[in-house]
């Protein structure tokens, strides 16, 4: 008899995900991915200067913020038709680079490897080395005085889990050490951004700060030690367990997902924005077919609404032509996500689907080594793969800058005009569309990466790539459904945050006075 398990909300991510699958035979036979908060950022940016884009968007999320800079500027500069010049298209990069880095370093030792972890078995560490003594030391402290967050509450572990007690306390290790490493890629970040989150230096046409040999040594010195930890700790960890402990995971095909797969490339070479010419290439996979990468066109991009909380009349529409409006209770809907498709399929993103179109010799190698097949295990192992291919190119990019060099070419917001910005963010494809008339923002639309992967069934009714990860995952006890939150964190969600309500009688937008 099937039963109806629901995780709400699925922690350990960013932004409100309701996970429901029913459960049959010990297996998931249907999923629901749901979106439960409005995200209504393209609404406040109506009619508004098209130069506030780049920094209201930003507060979509405090994690990947950078990306949506980046999307948002570079969607301007097409609007403005505004040449970027190499310091600023380079300093760009770099900034992208180090959210790239810490986004990376914190989904797989602060969001994921708990799930993979028995955290108990480090009360049976017999070692000597003193680091991995603290560490055991710390956590019996805190199992004795009942308080064990942020390693529980948690799924009980189960075959796949690591209890090897000399493995694991050295894992709670490096999640400290990593603590301290995102620090210092968030410094990185702010070198040239100004701050983090929320950077302040982008503008249409480049960005307003100096590449000075100060910044330039001060970045160089944070990398260093970033691509330390990266070669040293963060990809040998992932390869122990990917080939060692849960290849059993991989091998078993948990959470493989839709098979098609897509990436706007990132970190341009080029001119800026032109996704044709970038470090990590652009391109389309379908069916499984990982030996043929197709090239992107933009133009196949659509959003369907049928089963999302959104007027039908707006459904299957380029985001340039897309409407958001709500119709919260709509029969049939149960998500706020709409349903990204490219060409008409739903699309898996993110460094998995980024690798593979990449096509990079040695990452095809590692796949070959574990497998060639999409799974949980091969979406660690891709995103940390992709962290060092990002690590060891940026010392490259910042001997290019040229200190005393223009880093912008400043135009006037144009009366009428088309922008689009399509880049990667940590999590996947990201894109946003704007329109501009009469010098003010007309439309404004934002493609997210967890609306591709986390979107609901399209006008076809077929599951987005979640959805169809989870068909079939092993539950064999309902009430510890720990492979569903395994395969679900495996592509990182990042629910962009809402900041304002709608009435649910007439969908009235809310507006509130924060004191």
């Amino acid at each position: 008899m099937a039963q109806t398990v629901v995780i709400d909300p699925v922690t350990r991510i960013e932004g409100h995900l309701r996970i429901e699958v029913e459960v049959d035979g010990g297996k998931v036979v249907d999923a629901k991915a749901q979106g439960t908060l409005w995200r209504g950022i393209e609404v406040l940016l109506q009619d508004k200067d098209p130069r506030d884009a780049a920094v209201i968007t930003q507060r979509i999320c405090g994690v990947c913020s950078a990306e949506h800079a980046l999307a948002s500027i570079q969607n301007l500069d097409m609007a403005f038709e505004a040449d970027v010049p190499d310091n600023g298209r380079i300093i760009r990069n770099l900034v992208a680079g180090a959210n790239f880095i810490q986004s990376h370093i914190l989904h797989f030792y602060h969001l994921a490897a708990l799930d993979y972890l028995d955290i108990m078995a480090v009360a049976n560490y017999r070692g000597m080395n003193p680091d991995l003594l603290k560490v055991k030391e710390k956590v019996v402290a805190l199992v004795k005085a009942g308080d064990t967050a942020p390693f529980t509450p948690r799924y009980a572990p189960d075959q796949y889990c690591v209890n090897d007690p000399e493995i694991v306390t050295t894992a709670v290790y490096h999640y400290i050490q990593a603590l301290e490493l995102r620090k210092k890629a968030h410094e990185m970040l702010a070198i040239f951004g100004g701050k983090m989150p929320h950077h302040v230096t982008y503008v249409p046409g480049g960005v307003t700060i100096q590449p000075t040999p100060d910044r330039i040594a001060a970045f160089k010195s944070r990398l260093a030690e970033l691509t330390d930890f990266i070669n040293n700790v963060y990809l040998k960890d992932v390869l122990l367990f990917g080939t060692g402990p849960l290849k059993p995971l991989h091998d078993a095909k948990v959470g493989f997902g839709c098979g098609n797969f897509l990436s706007y490339g990132m970190f341009d070479l080029g001119k800026s924005g032109d996704y044709k010419k970038r470090f990590l290439k652009s391109g389309a996979i379908f069916n499984g077919n990982l030996t043929q990468v197709n090239p992107l066109d933009p133009a196949k991009i659509a959003e369907h609404v049928r089963y999302s909380w959104y007027a039908d009349k707006t459904t299957d529409r380029h985001p340039w032509e897309g409407e958001t409006v709500p119709e919260y209770g709509k029969q049939g809907a149960y998500t706020w996500l709409k349903a990204p498709r490219y060409d008409g399929k739903p699309m898996e993103v993110g460094p998995l689907a980024r690798q593979l179109v990449n096509q990079e010799t040695g990452f095809m190698g590692l796949v070959s080594k574990i497998g060639a097949w999409p799974s949980v295990v091969a979406r660690h192992a891709a995103r940390a793969y992709e962290c060092k291919l990002v690590a060891d190119a940026m010392p490259k990019w910042l001997m290019e800058l040229k200190p005393g060099q223009p880093v912008c070419n400043e135009k006037p917001v144009p009366q009428s005009g088309k922008g689009m910005g399509l880049v990667e963010a940590a999590r996947g494809a990201l894109g946003h569309f704007i329109e501009i008339e009469q010098g003010r923002t007309k439309n404004y639309q934002c493609v997210v990466p967890t609306t591709w992967n986390c979107s609901p069934k399209d006008d076809r009714g077929v599951r987005g790539p979640v959805e169809q990860a989870l068909i079939g995952a092993p539950v064999p006890d309902p009430e510890n459904p720990i492979n569903i939150v395994r395969i679900v964190r495996s592509f990182d969600p990042c629910i962009a945050c809402a900041v304002h309500l709608i009435h649910p009688q007439t969908n009235e937008i809310l507006k509130f006075r924060v004191i």
